[in-house]
């Protein structure tokens, strides 16, 4: 089986979907990997460290003439696969709900499309899990950006000049970003809080020192969806978590958002009056921006000040920490192959009937097939 490893194109994109540690898995499996010349660059990965782990690196025909699997980051448009064979497969980030002009391309050249970030939360994919490991250092990186914006101290300092207050920092939206949130702000000595619509999130809120901040008493508060998501709270539970924010909200110093629905834009957190009611100088981080944010006024790309507090909308967070990220992400992939590769016939054996292969798979032998999609 050939297996092609492509160079990212989208802008300020510096991860790569494998590396030399990686490489040298999949060999040993019994594959071949070609590397695209420069597809580790931004994650400080030179060609050399491709070939010196068993992979050939050319420039993107050669790579993609005659692969079997395609693994990428964020996923190119079928047109950006010149000369790729009918029935390949392609594994990466493919957003399919906003690029279904592009699902639909995969289909009609008889790609077997795979979207990682479907993954399902059960646990035999846990180490295939791209969503759970790029989002912890999402929020570790969210609260080192709010740290470096904020421009004072985060902990409390006891001096002969007097005493500085701790930071407090308001965690919105207890996933895997925000649960490493937390522990972050924790470890620099913030006093943190932090608040999510799902009422079985308290008790990890408490485990790390935090304060837990929920509605209490109303209707949908639960708010536990399928695989462990968020899902659309009641217009009673919306009112009366405004309430609860916006008297919260005024008392904090930094805030961070990331909270996220599956195939929907991101829900509004915090209003523009709730900004204004914070003190100059402090900064909120939106990691739910390119998702529509939970932010009014936060821009994707920018950091505007809004009412004198910072709105920090970084691009695509993990690739801010690319080397890593890299890592990460390489090595669920390889989890996925690994996991369904067939020894006796030298390649990836997708059983049709699989909880995680019917997840993951958006296109395969020129239709749509992903049960989400199609009912959209």
């Amino acid at each position: 089986m050939r297996i092609a490893v492509l160079r990212e194109t989208a802008d300020a994109e510096r991860r790569v979907a494998a590396t030399p540690e990686t490489v040298r898995k999949l060999i040993a499996l019994g594959a071949t990997v070609a590397v695209e010349t420069g597809a580790g660059t931004g994650a400080n990965i030179a060609d050399a460290a491709f070939t010196d782990a068993g992979a050939t690196v050319a420039d993107r025909a050669a790579t993609i003439a005659d692969a079997d699997l395609i693994l990428a980051v964020q996923g190119p448009d079928a047109a950006d696969l010149p000369g790729l064979k009918s029935g390949a497969m392609l594994a990466a980030i493919l957003s399919p709900f906003g690029r279904r002009d592009a699902v639909d391309g995969y289909a009609s050249a008889g790609i077997t499309a795979m979207a990682m970030e479907l993954m399902p939360r059960i646990t035999r994919a846990q180490s295939m899990d791209i969503l759970s490991s790029q989002s912890n250092l999402s929020g570790y990186k969210a609260v080192i950006d709010a740290a470096e914006a904020y421009g004072r101290a985060f902990p409390m300092m006891m001096t002969a000049a007097g005493t500085i207050s701790a930071a407090r920092v308001f965690v919105m939206g207890v996933g895997v970003a925000g649960l490493q949130a937390i522990a972050t702000a924790r470890r620099l000595g913030a006093l943190v809080s932090a608040t999510d619509v799902r009422a079985a999130t308290k008790e990890q809120i408490e485990s790390l020192g935090a304060k837990a901040i929920f509605v209490e008493n109303v209707a949908g508060i639960a708010g536990e969806g399928s695989g462990g998501y968020a899902t659309e709270m009641s217009d009673e539970y919306k009112a009366a978590q405004a309430a609860l924010v916006s008297s919260h909200i005024a008392k904090q110093d930094i805030v961070i958002t990331t909270a996220l629905i599956p195939g929907r834009p991101a829900p509004r957190l915090v209003s523009d009056a709730q900004i204004a009611s914070m003190r100059a100088g402090s900064v909120i981080v939106d990691l739910a921006v390119e998702a529509g944010g939970n932010v009014e006024g936060a821009v994707a790309g920018a950091a505007p000040v809004i009412h004198g507090v910072k709105v920090i909308g970084h691009r695509n967070m993990p690739s801010r920490l690319a080397a890593d990220a890299s890592a990460l992400y390489a090595r669920n992939l390889y989890n996925f192959i690994a996991a369904f590769w067939d020894k006796d016939a030298g390649g990836l054996k997708l059983a049709d009937d699989d909880e995680i292969v019917k997840g993951v798979t958006l296109t395969r032998g020129g239709a749509l097939v992903h049960e989400r999609l199609a009912a959209a």
